[in-house]
This record gives C-alpha cells, sequence and structure tokens, in this order.
C-alpha cells in the first residue's frame, strides 16, 4: 500500500529501515523521546522535541457534509484546529474521533493527502498486529515499506493513478510484514474531500486474504482460456470490503453519531453478538474482519443439522422460530398475525395502537442527496459457497484431475491456503501412515468413473494426521459424460476404536450418510454454475438464440417492427439500433434508450460487459436473465424482442418504460412517500407480478422500487432479473371443503390454484434493506422471500424509508434478525397496512403470509379491499401529489454511434464517498 506521488514510487520496494536512514537527523530527535512517541503515535500523534506540541490527524470542520440515501448530515468534531498545518506538523487527532476511530474492528490507516509523501495520521491496532510494526515505526511516514520484491508494480500504479487523481482503489497486492512474510493485502483505499473538492485524507483499509484468495492462481488458465479456479474469490473480497468500508469513512466524518449510537447500542450489543454474527452468515472467504489463525474444526459428527440444505433448512427453522417468538411488535407476542387467516374476524391487536411508537424525525429521515445512495443488488455467495463443509471438486478433463474448488471448511481443516489447493491433484494430503492399498483403490474408482467411500489417514500441511472419512463422486453432464469429481472429507479423529484402528461401524454408517448427503448438495448446487470447460463463445450462446414473440403481444407495434428487420436480415445486432440516451447504470453494464432505425420504434437495450461478467462469477446470473424473460408474457413484466452479442457485450432488447423507475416517482413526492391509495395500487400490481412468476417457478429475490418501472399508462413492470432464480413449479387446484349445511352450497367458494416453486436456493443475494431472514442465516429459501421483500416495499412507499436499514450492512442484516417492527406514528397509515405488512415481515418462512397458498392468501387481506384483481390492468392509477413525467427522446441531443467513446460502457463512479 501507498499513498505517494510519482517520483516517490520509483523507490517503493526500500524497506522501511532505508527510510529512517535518508531521514537520520529526524530519526534521532525521536529517539531521544522514544518512550513518549511510542505512547502518543498510537492515537496519530507526533511529538516534536523542540515544542512537545501534539498534533491532530483530521480536521473535522472541512469535511464536505454528505448525506446517505436518507439524507444524514455529518458533524464536524470542531475540536481540531487546522491552523497547526502552518506550523509544518501533523493535525492533532481530536479526543472525539479518537474515541470513535477506537470503535472500529476494521484495520486501517489515515493518511493526510495535503502534504509530501502522505503521511500516516492515525493507524487502528489491527494493523500493527497485522504488519508487525509499532506506532513509532509507521505514524508519519508513508506506507509503502509494506511493498517488497514480489508485490505487482502494476497494482501499485494503479494506486498511485488514484491517489494522484483524488479516486478509489479497491485491489489484492503481495504486501511484507516487518518480519519479512508475504501476505496478500485486499487494500481499499477511499478519498476524503473538502467543501471545494480538494482531497485532503486517504482512508486505506486493509484485510489480510491469504487463507482464502486463490492468489497467483487468479491468473491460471484452462486450456479453452478461462480461470482453473471455478469461483473468482477477488470480487466476493472486494464487495464486501468496500462495504466495510462504508463504515470507516462514516465515523471519519461523523464521530459524533458514532459513539451515540455506540451507546444507544449497548445495551442490546450482548444479545445480538449471541444471536448473530456475520462469520456465521457468510462463507469466511468473503470476510473482511481481522484475519485470525484458523484452526482444525470439531468433529462434524459431534453435531446435529447443517448436514445437507434440507436438514440443515429444518434445523435452521427451528432456531428461527424460536427467535421469531421475539414478535415484530409487543402488541404481537405469542400467536403471529400471519399464522392466522380470516383476522377479521378475530382482532388481536387495539385499533391504532397497533405496532404505531413515536419515533424522533431526525436527520436520517431527510433524503436530500438521495440518488447519491444506489440500493445496488448484491452477490456475495452462490449456493455452492455456502456449502459448509469439508469437500473438493476437481475436473477429470484437466491433467492430473487438479482441484478447481475447495470450500472454506475444506481450508480450515487441512490448514492449506487456498492458492496452495487450487490446479494440485488431491495427493498432497497423503503421509507416512496413508494406507497405500486404500489409495488403490481410490485411483480404480476414478479411473472408472464412478463413487466411493473409504477410511484412510491423512495429514494436515503442520503434520498433523487425521482420520479421514473420504467420500468420492462422479458428476456427470446432462449429455451423461464425466465433468466433475466430487470430494467429501470428515474428520473422524474423535472416533476412531484404537484396538481396530478404525472408525467404528456405528459411527462409519453415520458418517457415510454425512458425506453421501453433501456430495448430493453440492453435485445439484454446482449445476447453477457455467461448465467451466466451455469455451469462452459458448457461455454466451443463449445471447444468440433468436426470440419469439408468445401470445399476448405478438401483434404489437415493438413485435411487428422487429419481426420486419429480421425477415429482411436473418438476424438483428447492434448496428440495427440507434443510441437515444442512457437510462441507467450498474456494475456490470447499462441501459439506454434505443431506436430501431427505420421504424421510429424505442426500446430499452441491457448492455453488460462480458469480462465484468467473467470476473465477478456472473456469467450464470446473466445467462438466467435472459433464459427468465424470454418466458415471460404478461402486462406487468417485460417482453424479450431480441438479444445479441458483441465481442464485448451482450444485449437484451426489452420494453421501454417512459415512466422510468417507481423509485424516482417516490422520491419526488412530498415527504418521499405515497398516499395509502396510491400504495395500494402498486402493491397490488407487484403482487399480480410476482404470482405470475412463481407460477413458472421463478423466484424474484431483488423486489425494490429501483427494479419497478412505469409504463406509459402508470403501471408496473418489474424488471431485472439477474438475481432470480427458475426451478420447477407443481400447479395445485385446492377444493375447498363443502358447507355442513347442504342449502349454503351455493355460497361455497371456488377451487383455489396455487403454484409455488417447488425447489429451495442458498445463495447470498438481493438488496441489502430487503433481503430475507433466512438468506441472511443461510437457512435455505423459497418464493416466500419474495413475500417479505413486498412487506419491505409497502412499508417504504407508506413511510419513506425501509423499517431495518443500519448505519452498515452488518448492523442492517442485525436488524433484520433481531429489531423489533415498528411504525412512526406521526405518520399516518391504517390499521390493515400496518396488519398486511407485520404479517409479511414475519421472520419464520411458514408463518408469513403468502407461505401456504401464495398470492391467495395476500390478495385476501384486507388491505386490498376494492381491488378489482382480474381487471386490474384496466384501472387508472390513483391521482399523486406529484404527476408522474414521462421520459422519452430529447430533441436537443446530439447524435451519438455506439463507436464513440464510453457510450457502451458507461458505469457508476465507484467514488461514492
Amino acid at each position: 500500500m501507498a499513498f505517494a506521488t510519482e517520483s516517490e514510487f520509483n523507490d517503493g520496494n526500500n524497506n522501511l529501515r532505508t527510510h529512517q536512514n535518508g531521514k537520520s537527523s529526524s530519526g534521532h530527535q525521536i529517539v531521544a523521546e522514544a518512550s513518549i512517541a511510542e505512547r502518543t503515535a498510537e492515537w496519530g500523534l507526533v511529538v516534536k522535541s523542540d515544542s512537545f506540541k501534539t498534533s491532530s490527524s483530521f480536521d473535522g470542520d472541512r469535511f464536505k457534509k454528505l448525506s446517505d440515501r436518507f439524507g444524514e448530515s455529518a458533524r464536524t468534531s470542531g475540536d481540531s484546529n487546522y491552523d497547526s498545518e502552518s506550523l509544518g506538523v501533523i493535525p492533532r487527532v481530536s479526543q472525539e474521533l479518537k474515541e470513535a476511530l477506537a470503535t472500529l474492528q476494521q484495520t486501517f490507516v489515515v493518511s493526510d493527502a495535503t502534504k509530501p509523501d502522505c503521511p500516516i495520521m492515525y493507524a487502528s491496532s489491527g494493523f500493527f498486529t497485522m504488519t508487525g510494526y509499532s506506532p513509532k515505526e509507521i505514524i508519519g511516514r508513508n506506507c509503502r515499506f509494506l511493498q517488497g520484491p514480489d508485490t505487482d508494480k502494476n497494482e501499485v500504479d494503479k494506486i498511485r493513478h488514484a491517489t494522484r487523481n483524488g479516486k478509489s482503489y479497491c485491489g489484492r497486492l503481495l504486501n511484507y510484514k516487518k518480519d519479512g512474510t508475504p501476505f496478500w493485502n485486499l487494500l481499499t483505499i477511499t478519498p476524503i474531500k473538502d467543501d471545494e473538492g480538494n482531497t485532503i485524507k486517504f482512508i486505506g483499509m486493509q484485510v489480510e486474504v491469504s487463507k482464502y484468495t486463490e492468489g497467483l492462481n487468479e491468473k491460471a488458465l484452462r486450456p479453452n482460456g478461462l480461470p482453473k479456479s471455478l469461483i473468482r474469490y477477488d470480487a466476493r473480497q472486494k464487495e464486501t470490503a468496500k462495504c466495510s468500508m462504508t463504515e470507516v469513512v462514516q465515523t471519519v466524518r461523523d464521530p459524533k453519531s458514532i459513539i451515540r449510537s455506540k451507546n444507544d447500542d449497548t445495551a442490546t450489543k450482548h444479545e445480538e453478538q449471541e444471536n448473530f454474527n456475520l462469520d456465521f452468515v457468510l462463507p469466511k472467504s468473503v470476510e473482511t474482519g481481522n484475519s485470525r489463525t484458523p484452526g482444525r474444526q470439531p468433529s462434524p459428527l459431534n453435531f446435529q443439522g447443517d448436514i445437507s440444505r434440507a436438514s440443515s433448512t429444518q434445523d435452521r427453522k427451528i432456531k428461527s422460530s424460536r427467535k421469531s417468538g421475539r414478535s415484530s411488535s409487543t402488541s404481537f407476542r405469542g400467536k403471529s398475525l400471519s399464522s392466522v387467516r380470516g383476522e377479521e374476524e378475530k382482532p388481536i391487536v387495539e385499533p391504532e395502537i397497533l405496532m404505531t411508537k413515536e419515533i424522533e424525525r431526525t436527520d436520517s429521515w431527510e433524503r436530500s442527496q438521495r440518488e447519491r445512495d444506489i440500493r445496488q443488488g448484491i452477490d456475495l455467495a452462490t449456493t455452492l459457497e455456502r456449502i459448509e463443509k469439508n469437500f473438493v471438486i476437481s475436473d477429470p478433463r484437466l491433467p492430473d484431475n487438479p482441484i478447481i474448488f475447495a470450500s472454506d471448511s475444506f481450508l480450515e481443516l487441512t490448514e492449506y491456503t487456498r492458492e496452495e489447493i487450487l490446479g494440485r491433484n488431491c495427493r498432497f494430503l497423503q503421509g507416512p501412515e496413508t494406507d497405500m492399498s486404500t489409495v488403490d483403490k481410490i485411483r480404480d474408482a476414478i479411473r472408472e468413473q464412478r463413487e466411493i467411500t473409504v477410511q484412510l489417514i491423512n495429514y494436515t500441511k503442520s503434520g498433523k494426521k487425521f482420520w479421514n472419512l473420504f467420500h468420492l463422486q462422479p458428476m456427470r453432464d446432462q449429455k451423461g459424460e464425466l465433468q466433475y469429481f466430487i470430494g467429501v472429507q470428515l474428520d473422524g479423529s474423535d472416533h476412531v476404536e484404537p484396538l481396530k484402528n478404525r472408525l467404528s461401524e456405528r459411527a462409519e454408517l453415520q458418517s457415510a450418510k454425512l458425506v453421501k448427503a453433501t456430495a448430493e448438495n453440492v453435485d445439484e448446487a454446482v449445476r447453477e454454475l457455467p461448465d467451466a470447460n466451455l469455451r469462452p463463445e459458448d457461455l454466451w450462446a443463449i445471447h444468440s438464440q433468436p426470440v419469439f414473440p408468445l401470445p399476448h403481444k405478438r401483434n404489437n407495434s415493438s413485435w411487428v417492427a422487429i419481426q420486419k428487420i429480421a425477415a429482411r436480415d436473418k438476424t438483428i445486432g447492434l448496428h440495427h439500433f440507434s443510441p437515444i440516451r442512457p437510462l441507467g447504470a450498474g456494475d456490470t453494464g447499462s441501459v439506454h434508450l434505443v431506436e430501431l432505425q427505420g421504424t421510429g420504434e424505442l426500446y430499452a437495450m441491457k448492455a453488460m460487459e462480458k469480462s465484468v461478467m467473467l470476473n465477478r462469477n456472473k456469467v450464470h446470473r446473466a445467462c438466467i436473465e435472459r433464459e427468465i424473460i424470454s418466458l415471460l408474457d404478461h402486462p406487468f413484466l417485460p417482453t424479450l424482442y431480441t438479444s445479441f452479442q458483441t465481442s464485448t457485450h451482450v444485449c437484451l432488447i426489452t420494453d421501454f418504460c417512459p415512466g422510468g423507475e417507481l423509485f424516482a416517482l417516490l422520491d419526488k413526492q412530498p415527504m418521499k412517500l405515497f398516499r395509502e391509495e396510491s400504495a395500494r395500487f402498486y402493491a397490488a400490481e407487484v403482487v399480480i407480478g410476482l404470482e405470475y412468476l412463481h407460477c413458472l417457478g421463478i423466484i424474484y429475490r431483488d423486489l425494490k422500487p429501483e427494479n419497478i418501472l412505469l409504463q406509459k399508462d402508470g403501471h408496473v413492470v418489474l424488471t431485472d432479473f439477474d438475481l432470480s432464480f427458475i426451478t420447477s413449479c407443481k400447479p395445485q387446484v385446492m377444493k375447498h371443503a363443502p358447507p355442513s349445511n347442504r342449502r349454503k352450497s351455493r355460497s361455497q367458494p371456488p377451487p383455489t390454484f396455487v403454484a409455488e416453486p417447488v425447489a429451495q436456493s442458498n445463495s447470498f443475494v438481493g438488496t441489502e434493506e430487503y433481503i430475507a431472514p433466512e438468506i441472511i442465516t443461510g437457512a435455505g429459501h423459497t418464493s416466500a422471500i419474495d413475500w417479505w421483500t413486498l412487506g419491505i416495499l409497502l412499508y417504504e412507499m407508506l413511510y419513506g424509508r425501509t423499517p431495518f436499514r443500519g448505519k452498515n450492512r452488518q448492523k442492517t442484516f442485525s436488524n433484520i434478525l433481531h429489531k423489533d417492527l415498528t411504525f412512526p406514528s406521526s405518520i399516518p397509515a391504517s390499521l390493515q397496512a400496518r396488519q398486511l405488512i407485520n404479517a409479511l415481515l414475519q421472520r419464520d418462512p411458514g408463518s408469513r403470509l403468502g407461505s401456504t397458498t401464495g398470492a391467495n392468501e395476500i390478495k385476501q387481506h384486507p388491505f386490498f379491499r376494492g381491488i378489482n384483481w382480474p381487471l386490474i390492468r384496466n384501472m387508472s392509477p390513483p391521482p399523486l401529489d406529484v404527476p408522474l413525467e414521462l421520459i422519452g427522446k430529447d430533441p436537443t441531443a446530439k447524435d451519438v454511434k455506439w463507436e464513440d467513446d464510453g457510450v457502451l460502457n458507461t458505469k457508476i463512479d465507484l467514488d461514492i464517498f
């Protein structure tokens, strides 16, 4: 890591002692008061021998006030005196900021960007622990001393470019500790700027990722040109690191509020730590906390649950149901609303008191800069990565059957790093006492492509031996050809019978069931990912397939225009469309308003960059989205007209919705919220859209106002399916029991049609504020998560904010799992609205409204009384305080072409701090 000018990078590999020798005069001065300096340096203080004046690391008054989505105004400490810079000393850290920074768990430094060499002004205790340097060796110096002989100069150049231009950086590079030990450092740099936009500070956060990164294997390629590793871990770790950096930036900007919130959290902190810890939520390869030396896990035979996704789900549902006993409201303790149908006849609560609470309206309710807080969907882990078992996946189609995936638990068990494992054959676990006849049996099974379960002694990296119950299972593709081998290990060392020198018969039988169940789960999970042996061009083949019109829209003008071009030119490509204007941009691509040349028809084109999709484990997400949109034929869902690819991008052509995002419309309303009749209308149409998706076996998984577009008539269209999951669906017709009195037979309700996706997923996807509890806990999720997100959406439309948002991602997830659901009494909402939201936001999926008969339960709720469901698309949307404004072609805009620089590569600037 280094914050320096170009000339200063020329000696970047020099160690700290070299820099000290070059400044011997100042070094002697520091030595004279060594004991004082060391004690004060930990807090970013520098003691000068001639004056003994201290100086602060931060200037609170000059920080630019930057609110988050809800406009939380940044307060400044007011304790710092930046006039000290004129004296040539490092500014003093205020006591307030010092206390706030000390509460953080991250490893980071703060450097002064206004001084030559960007000297370190403050370093967290974790930085000293990670690097082995003492405070007096660090404070006041540039941290290029972490570089060494094998530090990648290209990454250093990227850092130099970012710091020179006041930009953010996030990357992994090889650094060195004081004792010379190399380690992989995931470095995230964020600038702090003053009101004039000048960079005054840099925050550099470090995470040691040596255990879990693929390291140099990131550059190892297969013969087909694709990575050898099945998962690109850098993308996972960068995503989490950027989120973790947010808390550091917030602390620097607003230390008072951080201290205040810490004090407010003290009462519940112990309980939350017991019930919720992100270490158990995300794969360890995604963690960004302080690194720990991993040890061997206890034998899996000593605990129950988590054997397979089925048993894991059951076990965690029990735990979840216990937690959900903490009802979302004191008025709802005990029996949950969503477990009872027909609540109208038996009200549980006192009207107008339900879950309301006097909540002080603070700055956090204002959203003057809401547009700067783009709530993008997150994709932190696939189902495969969340299987907490010891296993590897190897590819027999490559020489020596190398490992292409190793679970985090396998790394813990064997003590090897992921970099040391990927690309190797699994024989490195063998040792002196390994029975070679057993090894021969495994080799025979590999050669014959059959499964086998054996016991043998293996060895960890440190030489410790363990009794391994090993299961090998071949995995075949749809053609029946061998694709991968799955190898599951179970440490049975605690269950070996000394005399027989093997697992007891009972333990072996139980263990065999465990490893086989794990292998089956791995087999199912890995099929969500594209075959690693495909040619690069085959990865995107689905985007070049023809698209055919479905019944309901086949005669509209958009389809007629597309079919004319297709009939004339056989295929449709980028050159058939003219770019009009950008509509939006995300972290993997952009959306453009385009015109089909010669027709006057407008469409929306979503363009995704291939290289970004590859590097961020999103190839299968892009393909799933293409598959899903091609199935849709519904007024509240997009139509796919064509798709194609260029050398760099894959593109989807869908409906253009001139009303823009519901998010933008909501933001324009007074107090940033809808009247109840408008919220009811939009929620009802969303229910209809979700019902249709569920009938197709699609779990949406990313409902939020940003993904709801508005047609020119004001009706909704759900969009963005890259985080969706598609599985099978078994439609059912549920007949109601006949009434006991035959005279009432005419009033018997008609049968109910129910169609919900049947399979579960365990990917960690969604949008932070909308994610359901079962996604966070890793319990496996069903279509019930869509009803949770509906509850969050309705709350946001009525109250102008989401109910569980925290100051950072971890706090938000903690709130989702533990915080009581409350409604501010200062904003009026009907009892029925609050009841519906409460029923949808039940933490136990089994008790959640919609979990039994899907959308039917929700449609029957009193909140939706008066909605004519079959004819809802013919309704006129209720009037808004600020009417919907349509967007379209700008007659004053200059013409652009795809060849123009940046037209296809419009991206969001990551420098959002």
